[in-house]
């Protein structure tokens, strides 16, 4: 469900509860489509975001901090000039639809105070945002000339005027009779009439009044007694204000969905949380939706990446093998050549080949010969393919140990990616692909803070011990780094997975506790869904070998345990708060 006029219009009613006499301290323009105007109200600081772009449009009260650019635009120098240390007269929705209204006075140069609108229009595509003065534009987040719209011109100077009425009801308005004439006149789906008649409703907001008079969903107006409908629907309307009670909807992974003014009971009253306000459950709802957004773009993007990493490994692989395998025949080209010095004169001039007693093993030795050498020519060309097959092993070898450490760091870094929660937890899966120059380094801004350690999973198991489940390689290290050799580590064996430690603090470990820890070991690896072995050992017998990457380990004295985990188990497994 969109932020529809009947959403905005709870907004509003709050943000004017909130704000009006405020005094405007800042405006900022983090984003092209983004406004952020920080009020001092109440004796506190709020800071009002106002979203103009068309797939994010939003307005409500924001706890969340948003970097600007070193130049503010011109729109924001224009805000900041006229509207700081202005004072919020009200703030209002117009005709009950997706228009809101920010009246503000302010002096200007002269010291005179002047009266100021701000126009929030959330209406799609043509959402705009537009500060106006004496009925003149002064500016606009968007443009629209003549040629864009025959209708409305939005431009710096031009008069400002209201978009287009629609011929519907404003909620405050609508009386029964009248409501009673149009849905008659509209017919078809009562939601769908609901919404042509009164202006603000989108789909999902006339789909639950209309379920909340009738308990049907989606019924046809012809099977419903619409006088008496109609008088419902006044009523309903009528009494809006006094149904606040803002609620967040969430999905069946536990992300915010919609944000509504009041519990829906139409929805599902187990995925809706109440919140303190309409402003808090709007920005949970764009703020943990947006973050996810960019969360999955960069990890499909760094997915792509890994994979490319991936085939170039297995392809160096592949080749390191072969020059391995090539390097095989090296004893033999030292045995030729070495039987070619001794047997010189029992090779012919200008032959081929020659047969030779090789007296390692009491056996005859054919050996390729090139007939325009000598046979002490022959014998060198020999050792000096035995020289270049015995660099080219040890080289190889070297290199395929460096290729596997690289296509271990890759594989583990794919698992992290399947399971990071944050940007930030990307950023950290990067870090030993980069300083193993597997990744191009990225560049990194100026005077940016350092960001704070990412946190493990914490589970609590059922006789109350905890239970750290790192989620990449750098978590892994870390908790390696924390733990006390007499801990309990665990691990998938032989897969990408996570380090999981149970925290004992010099308590034995029960079985129920070993078991929980193994579960989480199998599910929190590359191969869940289907038997997985868990060795596990004190951490006190976990290595680092000196200079490996991080996350890699050796260790001893272990035990192993198969274990099948459903994500049911693990979900049945109590979780504590995040971090260490």
């Amino acid at each position: 469900m969109s932020l529809d006029g009947l959403t905005l219009g709870f907004v509003a009613r709050e943000l004017n509860s909130l704000l009006q006499g405020g005094r405007i301290d800042r405006v900022a323009q983090p984003e092209k489509d983004m406004v952020l105007i920080t009020v001092r109200s109440g004796g506190a600081n709020h800071r009002l975001l106002i979203n103009a772009s068309p797939t994010g449009t939003r307005l409500h009260l924001t706890e969340h901090s948003y970097e600007s650019p070193m130049e503010a635009p011109m729109f924001c120098m224009l805000m900041r000039k006229h509207l700081v240390n202005g004072r919020i007269v009200g703030i209002a929705q117009m005709g009950g639809d997706r228009l809101i209204r920010i009246d503000i006075t302010a002096a200007d140069e002269m010291g005179e105070i002047r009266e100021k609108q701000l126009y929030f229009e959330a209406m799609g595509r043509h959402t705009n945002l537009s500060l106006v003065q004496e009925g003149q534009i002064i500016d606009s987040l968007r443009h629209v000339t003549d040629e864009m719209s025959r209708v409305r011109r939005m431009l710096p100077g031009a008069a400002f005027e209201l978009p287009p009425v629609q011929d519907k009801l404003a909620p405050e308005e609508a009386d029964a009779a009248e409501l009673n004439r149009r849905l008659l006149l509209e017919g078809g789906r009562a939601d769908r009439a609901l919404a042509a008649v009164v202006s603000g409703l989108g789909a999902g907001s006339a789909a639950e009044i209309i379920f909340r008079l009738t308990g049907q969903e989606q019924p046809q107006l012809h099977t419903l007694p619409v006088d008496r409908l109609s008088r419902g629907l006044a009523q309903f309307l009528s009494q809006l204000p006094d149904l606040t009670f803002p609620t967040l909807y969430m999905d069946s992974e536990g992300l915010p969905k919609e944000a509504l003014p009041f519990p829906f009971l139409s929805l599902e009253k187990t995925r809706q949380v109440a919140c303190d306000s309409l402003s808090q459950a709007l920005d949970k709802l764009y703020y943990e939706r947006d973050c996810h957004d960019r969360l999955m773009q960069r990890a499909s993007s760094f997915k792509h990446t890994l994979k490319t990493a991936q085939e170039r490994v297995l392809k160096k692989l592949s080749l390191q093998e072969e020059e391995l395998q090539g390097a095989a025949r090296m004893e033999e080209y030292r045995v030729a050549g070495e039987l070619l010095t001794a047997f010189a004169h029992l090779v012919p001039k200008g032959a081929n080949e020659a047969t030779l007693p090789n007296y390692y093993d009491d056996t005859q030795l054919k050996v390729s010969l090139d007939p325009s050498l000598s046979p002490a020519a022959n014998a060198q060309r020999y050792y000096k393919k035995y020289r270049k097959a015995n660099v080219a092993k040890r080289t190889a070898a070297m290199q395929k140990e460096n290729s596997l450490v690289q296509l271990r760091l890759v594989e583990d870094a794919l698992y992290g990616v399947e399971n990071a929660e944050t940007v930030q937890e990307i950023g950290e899966i990067k870090k030993p692909l980069r300083q193993a120059g597997i990744i191009k380094p990225e560049p990194q801004p100026k005077g940016r803070r350092k960001e704070k350690e990412s946190a493990p999973l914490a589970f609590v198991s059922q006789d109350g011990m905890g239970i750290l489940v790192g989620k990449n390689s750098l978590q892994n290290e870390r908790l390696l780094k924390q733990a006390l050799g007499t801990d309990l580590w665990l691990h998938a064996k032989d897969n990408p997975g996570s380090h999981v430690i149970v925290r004992t603090e010099g308590r034995l470990v029960s079985d129920v506790t070993l078991l929980t820890a193994a579960r989480l070991a199998a599910f929190y690896s590359k191969g869940r869904g289907q038997q997985v072995p868990v060795d596990y050992t004190l951490r006190k017998y976990v290595k680092k070998p000196g200079g490996s990457p991080p996350g890699f380990v050796t260790y001893t004295d272990q035990r192993t345990l198969l274990i099948t985990v459903t994500q049911q188990e693990i979900r049945a497994i109590s979780a504590a708060d995040q971090g260490t």
